[in-house]
This record gives structure tokens, sequence and C-alpha cells, in this order.
């Protein structure tokens, strides 16, 4: 269907809530949006009063279902997009991990490729990429190969943005390292630097972001700790309001009671839901490839042999179940952190992270627990429950 119409459904816009209303679906983009019931001559689809969002975006998100982008392979970048729309996800950032400069370049070139033949009707959308490492700290690997690591560089950062035809769009970085204030001076106006896998003091955070850095990397992981005589990243994540956060949801990275003092710090416009995901997302227990490193994953956790967390296998409508349950919030006030947020500053809020007119009919449907029924890319019906 090219034309129709979604109908009794509460509807989350950037204006208000409407509790029973209609989105009218014209060639993949939204036509209109009314209240009450639609009484036109399109062929007609029954939300049957459950919750239409805008199709979440994950800004940072290694892999699942068996993929990982740092794989470079454009199957697996299919699989992997095609398979993100049963969380509800339309948009995302894939995600590197710090590697050599061989495997990043093949991971960024093929990348570029996929999104040169990507059927946008029916796989999630690669927004650009968020190059997680190598400029981070040795301090603050966290899952990432210590033995990779290196110092920023504006010729460095050049190289793989030009690799990547400027699809990188945020770069974690530690600010304390050398290189890292001259490379945030020369890119701060085109790529996102987001503070994180670092042993940056909250002088040096603060000092960080007057200088232009506007987020910070899965807050509370990697990251320097809230103290009471140094406060930390941490801290200058919940005080600076140049920074925005991104938070993994899943109730082991972080304590429910962490997850609900950044969410009362930062607000619903400053706060991001990310997954973080790798590649086990979707997949049974077993052992599993995060950068070249061995994952074991059991239940909801995966770890590194060495038991540190290796990323998440959260899938983004649970993160936002947790986060309400979490945070004790609903879903009027929450709904932005997994769409809007992201679309704002990615700049793509213009086609993107909410439903409105003119924008891409990209939306979920979900039940009260958050369970996806049915996700449209660009218009095209995909129904999981």
């Amino acid at each position: 269907m090219t034309e129709y119409v979604i109908e009794n459904g509460r509807i989350y816009t950037e204006e208000e809530i409407i509790e029973r209303g209609y989105i009218i679906i014209k060639s993949g983009k939204i036509a209109g949006v009314g209240i009450g019931d639609y009484e036109g001559e399109l062929q007609t689809i029954d939300a049957q009063g459950h919750h239409i969002l805008p199709g979440f975006i994950d800004i940072h998100m290694h892999g699942g279902y068996g993929e990982d982008a740092m794989d470079a392979s454009l199957e697996g970048l299919k699989h992997l997009s095609e398979s993100l729309l049963s969380e509800g996800t339309t948009s995302f950032l894939a995600t590197t991990m710090t590697q050599s400069d061989d495997n990043i370049t093949r991971a960024l070139e093929n990348i570029v490729a996929y999104q040169a033949q990507h059927d946008a009707l029916n796989a999630a959308d690669i927004v650009g990429i968020h190059l997680e490492g190598p400029f981070i700290s040795e301090h603050k690997v966290g899952a990432q190969n210590p033995g990779y690591v290196q110092r920023p560089s504006v010729e460095k950062i050049n190289y793989f943005q030009n690799v990547a035809n400027h699809q990188i769009k945020v770069m974690t970085f530690a600010p304390e390292v050398a290189g890292a204030q001259e490379t945030l001076a020369a890119f701060h106006d085109d790529i996102i630097f987001s503070i994180g896998h670092t042993v940056a003091t909250f002088d040096e955070s603060n000092e960080a972001a007057e200088n232009g850095a506007k987020h910070v990397t899965h807050l509370y992981n990697a990251g320097t700790p809230f103290e009471h005589r140094e406060p930390g990243l941490f801290g200058a994540a919940w005080l600076n309001d140049k920074l925005s956060t991104e938070v993994i949801v899943d109730g082991i990275h972080s304590h429910p009671a962490a997850v609900k003092i950044a969410y009362k710090q930062k607000g619903n416009k400053q706060f991001y839901l990310i997954t973080d995901a790798m590649r086990a997302k979707g997949m049974p227990d077993g052992e599993y490839d995060l950068g070249g490193q061995n994952v074991i994953v059991k239940g909801s956790e995966a770890r590194l042999a060495s038991g540190a967390l290796a990323g998440s296998i959260l899938k983004m409508n649970n993160g936002l179940y947790n986060l309400m349950q979490f945070t004790g919030d609903t879903l009027d006030n929450l709904w932005p952190v997994t769409s809007l947020n992201q679309a704002v500053a990615l700049k793509i809020d213009n086609e993107k992270g909410s439903l409105k007119v003119g924008k891409d009919a990209d939306i979920v449907i979900v039940n009260d627990d958050i369970e996806v029924l049915t996700t449209i890319k660009q218009g095209e019906i995909h129904k999981f429950n």
C-alpha cells in the first residue's frame, strides 16, 4: 500500500499526546495526523488502542542477530538492519570498535557501500557512524582491545572521515590524552565528540564541554565515577547543560537507581536510550566475538573472560520498558529519549524522530509492555505480534 491510514491509536507527537487518533501515510511519508476517527476513503489499519511512536533511533550499537559492524560484511549489515525492525529500531549509527587501522578502514568502507544499496522499506537506515575508539584511554578500555588504542590527530580523523564518506557523526574520545584538544577544536562543528573510555577529571570534562564536546558515552561505564571531593566525568555529565548523555538501560550496566538519577538530572531532552548491543543480541547463550575478543553470553549478560561487561544484548523496546520501570515516569514523557533527541542531535529531525507531517513514515506500534506489534519503515508495514 502506498496510501493508507493507521487509526484508533494513542499517538505521541511533539505537541501533544492524542488519546485516540489517526495517521495518514502516503508514499512513505506522514501526510496527516488527526484527532478522533478517520472519515476518508483510504484503506485503514486498526491500531486497536495501542501506542503509536516514532521509530527508534539507536546511536550506539555494534551489532546483533549474529552480525557486527566490524565484520565488514554487506550481507551482515543487511541482516542486522532487517532484524532491527523487530525491536522498533528504524535508524541507527553503525558503531565501530578499537581495532587496527586496516580493520576500521574495512568496516567504514563496508558501511558506506551498504548505504548505497540499502533497502529503505525493509531495513533500518544506517544514518551514520559512531567511531567508538581508537582514540580513548588505555586506562579505561572496558571491552575494547588495549593493543589498538592510539592518540587522536587531525590527520588520522581526516583519513577516517574521508574513508567513511563523512558519515562519522559521533566519536567517543578521552579528552585528557595527547592530541584530544587539537582534534576537538578542528572537528567539533562536524562531529559530535562524546566523552568516554576516559579518566578525565570533573574539571577536564567540563573544559572539554566548553571547547565543543557535546555528549557522554554510556554514562556510568568506562569513565571517572562521582566522588564527593572529585565529581569526575559522571558529576560533569549530571551538572553540565552542554553535555547530553547516553545510557544503557538494561539493569546490568547501571543500577536502576543510577539510571533514575541520570534521568532526573538530564531530563527527557538530554538523555539518550542506547543499547550498545553486540552480535549476541537476539541469539542464544554461548560464546561470541567482539572486536577480536571472546565474549561469553549467559542470560542477559555479555562478558569477557575477565568478567568485564562486553556491550549488551539489549533491544531498544526492552530498554524503553526498563526505563519506565526504573524512573517511574510515563511514556508521555519518555518517548523522546528513543527518537526525537537522537534525531535533533544528528540534525536529521527534518526527516525523522517524531510523528509530524512531511517526515518519513518510520513508526512503531507497541502495547503497554512495549512489545513491538508493528514497525512501519517509510510506509512499508512489518508485523511482529
